[in-house]
């Protein structure tokens, strides 16, 4: 999948919904996740968009973090979705899912 031609506003709508799919599957920090939304086609996310997003939707109740501590380098947040997020994400896909019969039924 690729980003390019993606108007900013799609990418900005979709980005939230994208990175809490990308944590049912497993919890990750913020690199990982970057890395994880390049491969599905968000190219040009950095970290100065993806960290104030991570914490947007910590704030709503959607995602929560946990410090990770190893001794081969720096703590970092592993982020999780919650059980308010799951529910988010189910409806914002209920809601992409009509977005997308509408444009095709126009």
């Amino acid at each position: 999948m690729s980003s390019e031609g993606l108007r900013p506003e799609i990418v900005r709508a979709g980005l939230p919904l994208v990175a809490l799919a990308l944590l049912v599957d497993a919890p990750g920090h913020g690199y990982a996740l970057i890395e994880r939304l390049r491969e599905e086609g968000f190219e040009r996310i950095q970290g100065g968009t993806l960290y104030p997003l991570l914490r947007r939707l910590e704030e709503r109740g959607f995602v929560t973090h946990e410090w990770r501590h190893d001794e081969a380098g720096p703590g970092r947040k592993d982020f999780s979705i919650t059980a308010a997020g799951r529910e988010e994400l189910a409806r914002a896909r209920a809601e992409w899912t009509r977005v997308g019969e509408a444009i095709e039924r126009a």
